[in-house]
């Protein structure tokens, strides 16, 4: 545990300074930003929307760009990055040396970049809310104020997280196996734009392809259910495609530790 713990700590001093830290904070605050100025700016047409439909239109749009389009995008670049230090510097060979587990030095860098996913999709549930009870007070007919959507937030981008897990193992293993940065993130865009095309055209098995699931986890995250009243909102965290993500991340971290030590990592 000591071993994992100091790895883990090494990570976080080796890529404070990477663009893929600064990525996993400035992607949120930047994207809220843009769709909070587009709401000022339009606030006199947004206006005649009750709380509830403005709060969901606000998030709809970060949610939409993120969750269907750059999420599994941004989880290929961040699974590189972790790696990438090593692969630079041509350090693997003096990682594994250490009189470190390489369980514990596996775990660690798989931590890692699972945190920073954690700490970007957090951030984008932290930054609506606070983007949107600003604009609440700045332009006071834009009733923000009269509906809270904190908690179904936090929902919804939980469910986007462990709807990633799949992409982030696979991606993670590739980007280790791999010091260049087209190989991974060519199978990455080619499983994406297969995903994209098995959600688009409703393909019964859909489900299958880990680069299918945040665009499921937001297609499947409010099933209608008869009865329900209109303000009263529902999210489905755990779906099939939720479900067969966690199977493939739990296979594929565990797969990925036998393939990397069995192999020479240069």
């Amino acid at each position: 545990m000591k071993g994992f713990l100091l790895s883990l700590q090494s990570e976080f001093y080796k890529s404070r300074k990477t663009l893929g830290f600064w990525a996993a904070i400035l992607l949120p605050l930047i994207l809220t930003f843009f769709v909070s100025i587009g709401f000022y700016t339009h606030a006199n047409k947004l206006s005649a929307y009750p709380g509830m439909i403005l709060w969901f239109q606000f998030a709809g749009l970060t949610l939409n760009i993120m969750g269907a389009l750059l999420l599994p995008m941004f989880v290929i670049f961040i699974a590189y990055s972790v790696n990438s230090i090593e692969h630079k510097a041509d350090t693997w060979k003096t990682l594994f040396s250490l009189p470190i587990a390489k369980w514990s030095v596996y775990s660690a860098k798989f931590v890692y970049a699972l945190l920073l996913l954690l700490i970007t999709l957090l951030l984008f549930a932290v930054f609506t809310v606070g983007f949107g009870d600003l604009l609440g007070l700045l332009k006071p007919s834009l009733k923000f104020a009269d509906y809270h959507a904190e908690w179904i937030l936090l929902q919804i981008y939980f469910k986007l997280f462990l709807a990633a897990l799949g992409i982030l193992s696979i991606q993670f293993l590739l980007s280790l196996l791999w010091s260049d940065f087209l190989k991974p993130m060519g199978i990455g865009f080619v499983l994406f734009i297969l995903g994209v095309i098995a959600v688009g055209t409703s393909w019964t098995y859909a489900y299958l392809i880990p680069y299918a699931h945040p665009m499921l986890a937001l297609k499947s995250m409010m099933p209608h259910k008869p009865g329900t009243p209109a303000d009263k909102i529902i999210i489905d965290v755990f779906t099939q495609d939720v479900f067969v993500s966690l199977i493939i991340f739990a296979v594929v971290f565990v797969a990925g530790f036998f393939i990397v030590q069995r192999k020479s990592v240069k």
